[in-house]
């Protein structure tokens, strides 16, 4: 871990990265990837130590509220954000200022936050997106190794709805003739029907590898999956896109099911939800006159 003074700290986007790097250790992280230029190790955790100073500036700057977003290239809940509790500092700004929240994550250390994140929903919307990839226990723990599995976010996901927490999920990456299957898409349908998440973000049965991702996935996939590594070399070559030889028949079953159960599965208008500023109480007012 080290500190840097950042120059800024939201994007064109209203995006907001507290952390840069991961100790998560999932296999097939983009994040890793050359293009996003990183110059230190990925391990060793960029802390922008002067983030809520900057965004405190950016919110009373603001004229228009908005949703403020989070782990789109890091995830925020990181181990040492036990300890530093920057992304919570972060949650009492929002919350203050009455900007609406959502964060991409794979930790159960969100539910640290519950109480903050309570209060944004009571005055505007905080959405918690949650990354499911494998049912299988076993599995996730070689996929997502350093993070907890899937089975503990799906209950992540019920706590939250529970508490009235809006939730969408992304159902990736599927790897190819790994969790490629249907027991296992089926396996995540059903923790989100349980959850009844808004919905689910899907870009295919597959994944991205780029320059710097590839090459670490690649040794991942070797040391856990002995000749795996050379079947995609085979027929992936240095493709970007690496689709599942059972895409169709995978992605059929997602829309249906999704269909059926009421699950919001357009990925445009998830997003356009996502980005949506609400006002709440001013709503509930509106009603009452």
């Amino acid at each position: 871990m080290h500190f840097v003074k950042a120059k800024g700290i939201l994007s064109a986007k209203n995006g907001i990265n507290v952390y840069r790097g991961c100790l998560h250790g999932c296999i097939y992280c983009d994040s890793r990837s050359d293009c996003y230029r990183m110059e230190h190790a990925f391990e060793d955790i960029e802390v922008k130590e002067n983030a809520v100073e900057l965004l405190e500036n950016e919110l009373k700057k603001k004229r228009k509220k908005c949703m403020i977003g989070t782990g789109s290239m890091t995830d925020p809940y990181l181990p040492i954000e036990e300890k530093l509790c920057n992304v919570r500092i972060i949650l009492q700004l929002i919350e203050r200022y009455g900007f609406g929240f959502t964060v991409i994550t794979k930790s159960d250390l969100i539910l640290r936050d519950l109480d903050l994140l309570k209060k944004i929903n009571e005055k505007t919307k905080c959405v918690v997106q949650m990354t499911l990839t494998t049912y299988d226990e076993a599995l996730c723990r070689k996929l997502e190794p350093n993070v907890c599995t899937t089975k503990r976010r799906a209950e992540v996901l019920n706590v939250l709805r529970e508490n009235g927490i809006p939730t969408v999920v992304w159902l990736s990456p599927i790897l190819p003739f790994i969790n490629d299957t249907e027991e296992n898409l089926r396996g995540i349908l059903q923790y989100c029907m349980q959850a009844r998440v808004h919905g689910i973000i899907c870009f295919g049965m597959g994944l991205t590898l780029r320059g710097g991702n590839r090459e670490y996935f690649y040794g991942k996939l070797e040391q856990s999956f002995p000749r795996l590594k050379e079947k995609y070399q085979r027929i992936y070559g240095d493709n970007y896109i690496v689709s599942s030889p059972a895409h169709a028949k995978l992605m059929r079953i997602f829309h249906e099911t999704c269909e059926r159960e009421r699950i919001m599965h357009d990925n445009e208008a998830i997003f356009s939800y996502l980005h949506t500023f609400e006002e709440k109480q001013k709503f509930e007012q509106m009603k009452l006159f």
